[in-house]
């Protein structure tokens, strides 16, 4: 119905909402159906199932007509006069076109009920025999008689249901009419379903809301006019028959009538918004598409086509050919859609099985000519599987409709696309390694498909053929290289090096078959070899070799090929251990570890990877390959993500939990779950290990766990797993202390530890701080930091209040403070400094340099220095398009951090550990804050606000009292933390966001701008008691909460609907619905020491419209230069063949509270071409590139220095250099096979995809910058040094110049990496660094 809602806003006025809701008891009833409709719903079974039912359907068939037959001649006396009903044996009809299939398809709106439980019961026995046979041979008896009693029950509630012509209250008559729309249509068709209808009336923004399983829907229209001019037309003034009868032009969607009528409710306020930004969005678009238009013809692509799946299996070469060697010959006849990020391959009738393909995983798509119409798929990753099917109860009511038998409404659960690992068990055993997917398409549409290509974000399409051929099933494949791999069958070849092995062909590098002609080719040539640079070898390799395609030559995957790549990279990486040592011979916190990533589809290897070890690793460091640290993730290398309806339990339960409750098999070692710990848990990430002998015992999981203390009183597993856990948390040392220091203090009953630095022992957990009236060697514990009973006294460092650490706002912060009074003005100020920061620093190069400093971009490499240097020596860095980028892109990051995050830096801040008072001098209410930095110290005094992330509730914000102590008080000696007052009825840490002194950081903020004018009381949460299972945890309790984590792991979830909802009611963060979330944020938070999950159902409702700063960014796309790429606005019909959408459309409005103002304050388009300006502008394009300028100007200062004896060592280094970059560039991308720019890596970030960087993209960040530090560090010692440690001024100026030579004259173009530069810049500041020593 549609109805308008007053407003006094003029905008309001001119944007007003029709709401066009289709009732759930509205006009119409399904068409006469004919004798043959049960052999039609047969048919659309799998032909087993009809061969099982057919000596059922002859007898079906004769009731039915005779009941059918009954029906029509009631019928002949309630013929409509307007509207014919759809007859099929009527050749008018059959030249009209209609059709019980076609959606507006007319029929009589008032037919009559009929007699209908028989029909019920017929088509109800012949679906529940169909379910039982999907469930077992032997159910198919008991499914008829189960499915007759159902299908005549669903009648019986029908006819007992009393109808009314609308939900609204208003009557029709009393005549029996069924829904207008189907239970099961879903949004998206009712949507496309209207959009040509209001096309014609030139609306081509509107929204569409049909609730899921239930006859109705919701039109929303963004103008008056418009929407009048609608239901002038199609809108029904009056109930019931007369009201339809009116209808100028009635519609009809799948044989049913629609009723359109004003809707009782106004219009949604943030609804009308977002339309309004959509109409905005769609003008700026509509060039975009009439230029994509012009180049297509003016013609719509076509993306949906009709296909065959004929092969699955790797991509290789037979001779000259490009084949698919097919491991899964089975043929599949379905559709294969291309929406805008991904393609769909789906077949099946009852049950659908669905094949998504994003496009970021395709390496190549190659199509052949009519005479070869084959499309074929070369993938870099796993597709996603899923399976779809109707509830027992939708075929009863599927069947019943067939039949012309109106069932009850009511509220079913609607049918879910299920997550599953491949399309049977057999091909499940390939899915992880197999790449090679390819369709028979139709001949007539080659040029369809190729016409793709001109889509904006459509992969390449080459017009190649592909051959296939048959191998040896692929299981039998893999099973005959584990056994040549394991440790009975190949004991002269170590773990290391089978490893990299199995890699190869787990991975998808090479097939089984190549891997083990690999292992023979290598046996000989390597028999005295270091097998540890072997190892390497391979690895290094393995991103070396192309993939099968059209741009790859047979010849470069020739087995002699690759053993010629191997051995070069064995004589590279020999020549390079002369003057390079391991990482972990340099640290002695770092540990080289095995990877594993688990995903619905496969397990895939990585590493050995640098990491820092733990408790366990540090005890059993000779042994680190049998440990092993797995990932469950998505085929993307991102964590599993939850949308509405698609359900992961088969995932979770069927694949997760099989293997968590099993073991990985690596080269014939069984690596079974051991623990993890509580980051890792967050990241979906656990220890794995083997069974090894040390010291002359055997040590499996059991025994490592037994060994690290009495665990055996803990009865809740995730507390359990939490204790283990303390052993997994990274430490970067460790101290033995005697067991004769310990002391133990009396307890405080609101408090449960106290500290400056955060310790694990062996049973205990918290933090330790001096306390200067101890006498001697002393460690002071609390009974509460004492978790279990363990026999070690060694304590491990887990972090220390060093420094005081920078404050930043954060959005949910912001947003309560704004509740809490705190002008709009002073964020924007804020901001507006930040953006000016970042702006200056492109201005010349001195601010450029000093930004970098700041911010550690290029520390390693003395990239600050670098940029100075050159401008004092009459240079730009703005010259070379590769320093010009890193600049750039560390501006952009920080950019985007202020936008999408509202990461904000508030100079008069700080994040500090926090810590009780042990000398009872603070108040309640007071606090003692002493920080001290490189340069200067301060004590804090006054009033100051403290608080705690992540922040949710208003009352995570309070006031607190900074106080000085006396002179000769034990305070005076800790600096750099908070040290809270031990006194009054509750401690003030389990006020802010239920912090406690275990290891805490707190926020104190001091800026007169930033201070609320009121607060509002502290949260105060019921304790929640661990779940208790009342006997000893054992192994599986543990892998059961690790799944059931991972499960319900829905924080990130609430923390969004918090912020929506704050932004969306006048009240804010103080809203009930607000302070709810805010508490379910805490049960999330404490879930992984409790093990009570949060209950999803008190969940506040939504809709799927947000306020504008939440919406996504433009990608970044890094090719020749950084360039932001154009935001693509879908056209209006574009989403008809569009793949099933698996996350709801959002929209978005314009939000008018601080996060948007501060949102649309940064238009970052403009502000990165500025930037890009003012470098360009600096630049000198004409002039020499800046490599060889550095150059002409070391010859002139270093002209008699003899440099070209160490040439053959600066290769040697370059080399290094760049095959660390390389393995740099693969460990942290998103996916094995993907890589990160080169710039990335330098710059020490990853850029965010759509906006700021993802939390799993910022660990990624982190490792990377601190890997890539350790490399160049290493490289400039090297160039400092020499293979014997020389450091003579001049033999260190004398490598630098040989290194800057190769680097500038010398450049090699690696495959898939393209030429490297950053070793340039690292040799060159070095250089330049030498000559200014050398010239002293």
């Amino acid at each position: 119905m549609i109805s308008r809602k007053d407003t006094a806003s003029s905008r309001a006025t001119r944007h007003q909402l029709l709401n066009m809701e289709m009732p759930q008891q509205a006009m119409g009833r399904l068409p006469e159906p004919t004798a043959t409709v049960p052999l039609n719903m047969e048919a659309s079974n799998t032909g087993k199932q009809v061969g099982n039912t057919e000596h059922t359907i002859p007898a079906i068939r004769k009731v039915t007509q005779a009941i059918m037959g009954h029906r029509r001649l009631r019928k002949t006396t309630h013929q409509h006069q307007q509207q014919p009903y759809y007859d099929p044996n009527n050749p008018q009809h059959q030249q009209q076109g209609y059709s019980p299939h076609d959606p507006n398809a007319r029929y009589d709106p008032n037919a009559p009920e009929g007699e209908r439980g028989l029909g019920g019961a017929l088509v109800g026995g012949l679906a529940g025999r169909f379910a039982g046979k999907q469930v077992g041979g032997g159910h198919g008896f008991l499914g008829t008689i189960a499915g007759a009693i159902a299908g005549s029950k669903l009648q019986d509630r029908y006819k007992e249901k009393p109808h009314h012509g609308s939900h609204h209250g208003s009557s029709h008559g009393g005549s029996q009419w069924g829904g207008n729309l189907s239970n099961q249509s879903t949004e998206r068709q009712i949507r496309q379903w209207f959009r040509p209808i209001l096309a014609r009336l030139n609306i081509h923004v509107f929204h569409c809301q049909k609730p899921r399983n239930r006859n109705f829907a919701k039109i929303t229209i963004g103008d008056v006019q418009l929407g009048q001019q609608f239901l002038d037309l199609h809108g029904q003034t009056e109930p019931g028959r007369a009201g339809f009868d009116t209808v100028k032009e009635k519609l009809f969607h799948y044989n049913r009538a629609v009723n359109c009528s004003k809707s009782h409710n106004g219009p949604d306020e943030f609804l009308l918004q977002s339309l309004e930004l959509d109409v905005n969005k769609k003008s700026l678009a509509k060039q975009r598409h009439l230029s994509r238009s012009s180049n297509t013809g003016g013609q719509r692509n076509q993306r949906k086509f009709q296909c065959f799946l004929i092969a699955v299996g790797s991509m290789d070469y037979s001779g000259s050919d490009l084949v698919i060697a097919d491991h899964y010959q089975v043929i599949r006849g379905g559709s294969l859609s291309f929406g805008r990020r991904s393609a769909l391959f789906q077949f099946g009738n009852e049950a659908v099985q669905q094949m998504e393909v994003p496009y970021g995983s395709i390496q190549s798509l190659t199509l052949g000519k009519s005479s070869d119409p084959h499309l074929t798929f070369s993938l870099a990753e796993g597709p996603r599987f899923f399976v779809k099917e109707p509830h027992v109860e939708d075929i009863l009511v599927h069947a019943m409709h067939r039949l012309g038998v109106q069932p009850a409404h009511g509220h079913r659960k609607p049918s879910e696309r299920r997550r599953i690992m491949g399309f049977d068990p057999k091909h499940q055993t390939l899915a992880a390694s197999s790449f090679g997917y390819s369709f028979r398409v139709n001949p007539q549409d080659i040029q369809a498909i190729l016409a793709l290509k001109r889509l904006p974000g459509f992969p390449e399409i080459v017009q190649w053929h592909v051959g296939f051929v048959t191998n040896p099933a692929f299981p039998t494949q893999i099973s005959q290289l584990n056994t040549a791999l394991s440790v009975a069958q190949n004991r002269s070849l170590p773990f290391e090096v089978k490893f990299q092995l199995q890699r190869l062909a787990q991975n998808g590098y090479l097939t089984p078959p190549r891997v083990l002609q690999l292992i023979q080719a290598i046996k000989i040539p390597f028999l005295h070899a270091d097998k540890s640079i072997l190892a390497a070898a391979i690895r290094r390799s393995s991103n070396q070799i192309p993939f099968a395609g059209p741009g790859t030559e047979p010849s470069e995957l020739s087995l002699d090929a690759l053993q010629k790549l191997l051995i070069d990279n064995y004589h590279h990486i020999l020549r390079e251990k002369e003057y390079a040592r391991d990482v972990t011979q340099q640290y002695e916190h770092i540990a080289s570890i095995y990877k594993a990533t688990v995903t619905p589809v496969g397990i895939y290897l990585s590493g050995p990877e640098p990491e820092v070890k733990n408790r366990v690793l540090r005890r059993y460091s000779a042994f680190s390959n049998y440990f092993l640290q797995v990932s469950f993730l998505d085929e993307d290398g991102e964590a599993m993500r939850h949308y509405r309806g698609i359900s992961l339990m088969t995932v979770y339960h069927e694949r997760f939990k099989k293997i968590l409750g099993g073991n990985i098999t690596v080269c014939g070692r069984p690596y079974e779950f051991l623990g993890f710990s509580h980051s890792s848990l967050r990241s979906h990430t656990c220890w794995f290990m083997a069974p090894f002998t040390w010291n002359g015992e055997l040590r499996y999981a059991g025994a490592v766990i037994k060994d690290l203390g009495d665990f055996s009183a803990i009865r809740s597993p995730a507390k359990c797993a939490a204790r283990i856990g303390q052993a997994f948390s990274q430490a970067f040392s460790s101290v033995d202390i005697p067991r004769e220091a310990f002391q133990s203090l009396p307890e405080i009953d609101r408090l449960d530890a106290h500290g400056i630095r955060r310790i694990f022992s062996d049973g205990a957990k918290g933090m330790i701080s001096l306390d200067n009236r101890l006498q001697g060697d002393v460690l002071c514990l609390r009974p509460s930091m004492i978790k279990f009973e363990a026999t070690s006294t060694q304590i491990e460092i887990c972090g220390a209040g060093f420094k005081p650490l920078p404050f930043y706002l954060n959005r949910q912060l912001i947003k309560i403070l704004e509740d809490l009074g705190v002008p709009k003005q002073s964020f924007l100020d804020l901001q507006d400094e930040a953006v000016e920061q970042l702006r200056i620093t492109a201005e010349n190069p001195i601010n450029a340099g000093y930004y970098l400093q700041r911010n550690l971009v290029g520390k390693s490499a003395r990239l600050p220095w670098l940029i100075r240097k050159l401008s004092y020596i009459g240079m730009s860095f703005s010259d070379d398009s590769f320093l010009r980028d890193t600049h750039e892109l560390a501006i952009l990051i920080q950019l985007r951090e202020l936008k999408y995050r509202s990461r904000i830096f508030v100079e008069r801040g700080l994040t500090i550990y926090g810590i009780m008072d042990e000398t009872d001098y603070l108040e309640e209410g007071q606090i003692y804050c002493s920080v001290q930095n490189e340069k200067t110290g301060m004590v804090l005094t006054g009033r100051v606000i403290i608080t705690r992330c992540p922040a949710l509730h208003p009352g995570d914000v309070q006031y607190v009292d900074a106080v000085d102590v006396p002179l000769h008080s034990p305070l005076r000696s800790i600096q750099n933390c908070v040290v809270f007052s031990s006194k009054g009825d509750r401690d003030l840490p389990s006020q802010l966001s239920g912090g406690d002194l275990d290891g805490d950081l707190y926020n104190i903020i001091y800026d007169d701008d930033l201070m609320p004018t009121h607060l509002s009381k502290p949260a105060d949460y019921p304790a929640v008691p661990a779940i208790d299972i009342g006997r000893e945890v054992i192994r599986s309790d543990m892998t059961d909460f690790f799944v059931q984590f991972m499960e319900n792991d829905q924080l990130g979830r609430l923390s969004t609907l918090h912020q929506t909802l704050a932004d969306q009611k006048p009240e804010g963060v103080f809203h009930p619905d607000c302070i709810l979330l805010a508490e379910m944020c805490s049960t999330a938070v404490d879930f992984s020491k409790t093990g009570i999950p949060v209950d999803l159902t008190m969940m506040p409702m939504s809709s799927n419209v947000r306020p504008d700063f939440q919406a996504p960014g433009p990608r970044v796309l890094i090719e020749e230069n950084i360039k932001l790429e154009e935001m693509d606005v879908p056209e209006e019909d574009e989403d008809e063949d569009e793949p099933e959408e698996t996350a709801p459309a959002l929209r978005y409005y314009r939000s008018e509270k601080v996060l948007g103002k501060l949102y649309r304050a940064i238009d970052e388009q403009d502000f990165f071409t500025e930037i890009q300006r003012q470098s360009r502008s600096a630049s000198n394009p004409q002039s020499t590139g800046l490599a060889e300028k550095v150059w002409e100007y070391v010859q002139n200062k270093a002209a008699l220095i003899q440099y070209e004896h160490y040439l053959g060592f600066a290769r040697d280094v370059k080399e290094a250099y760049e095959d660390n970059m390389i393995d740099t560039m693969l460990e942290n991308s998103s996916h094995p096979t993907h890589f990160v720019s080169e710039v990335e890596v330098f710059a020490g970030a990853l850029i965010g995809k759509d906006g700021a960087q993802s939390k799993r993209q910022r660990e990624y960040s982190s490792s990377m910058k601190e890997k890539h530090d350790r490399d160049v560090a290493y490289t400039v010692q090297c160039i400092l040094q020499g293979e014997e440690q020389d450091v003579s001024k001049v033999e260190a100026l004398e490598r630098s110049i040989a290194c800057l030579d190769v680097a500038i004259h010398e450049p090699k173009t690696r495959a898939r990496f393209g030429r490297l530069v950053s070793f340039t810049w690292v040799a060159g500041a070095v250089c330049l660094k030498e000559i200014e020593k050398f010239a002293r």
